[in-house]
């Protein structure tokens, strides 16, 4: 896959794109990572890439021009098409869903936007898709382009280690994952539970789930609305008297 990134700031990426899994992932081609300096496409000797408001107001506007070539110069015969992204607060709510299906693009670009936003232009004219990856203010995109980069890469085949990694992360489902032990057995007089001792790979399993479960009712049971469960893992929940919280979060979720 081939990330592009647009951005006033190309050092911000050097240390997260060289260190591990981004790094081995480069490494072994798995995917291509290119810093665009904005400032690069500026027509001024001043390199200017933002200007004040027309009507006022606080704050500067990142120009189209600039912007535009940068997009430009990464739309080429000899790449795939990409999908320009444009990082903002008011784009849709990046999760694991969308992580997904950015990791079935051939070519991503990312544009990351600072002061008061880019201006309207070019946003109506280059961007494919605008995503927040929160209800929060940062100083500009490069974070939520690192935390694009990093989720997605992951997902990709072949990139982590053992093949079942991602697919039995946190959000896979709608559920948290179970907590995670190791050596010792013994820490601060808490022992690791029986069942993951046991070399019973039905027993662990269950086991898993139901503290998955039991986590994500704690913690997150907004998650549980839309889990589908299997025959199987209802009767786990009967047995620990989970269903009908389970059932009753359920219930509670707007018709669709």
């Amino acid at each position: 896959m081939i990330f592009d990134i647009l951005t006033i700031f190309p050092d911000l990426f050097d240390s997260p794109l060289n260190e591990g899994i981004l790094r081995r992932a480069r490494l072994k081609g798995q995917i291509h990572t290119n810093i665009v300096n904005i400032r690069d496409f500026a027509d001024d000797p001043q390199t200017m890439t933002d200007d004040r408001p027309f009507g006022g107001g606080e704050g500067m506007v990142m120009k189209p021009e600039p912007l535009a070539r940068a997009v430009k110069s990464r739309c080429t015969a000899d790449l795939p098409a990409p999908r320009v992204i444009l990082l903002t607060p008011q784009g849709r709510q990046y999760d694991q869903t969308v992580a997904s299906e950015l990791a079935r693009e051939a070519h991503l670009l990312l544009v990351c936007g600072r002061y008061e936003g880019v201006d309207e232009r070019f946003r109506a004219g280059y961007i494919d898709d605008e995503i927040s990856i929160g209800d929060f203010i940062l100083t500009g995109g490069e974070l939520a382009a690192m935390v694009i980069i990093d989720s997605v890469t992951r997902l990709l085949p072949g990139v982590l280690g053992c093949s079942d990694s991602a697919d039995k992360d946190t959000f896979s489902r709608k559920l948290l994952k179970h907590p995670q032990y190791t050596r010792p057995r013994v820490f601060n007089e808490q022992a690791v539970p029986e069942e993951l001792l046991s070399g019973n790979h039905e027993r662990i399993e269950a086991y898993r789930f139901i503290a998955s479960v039991r986590r994500t009712l704690a913690r997150r049971p907004e998650l549980l609305k839309l889990e589908n469960f299997s025959t199987k893992e209802i009767k786990l929940l009967r047995r620990h008297d989970l269903y009908d919280k389970v059932r009753m979060i359920q219930e509670m979720a707007p018709e669709k």
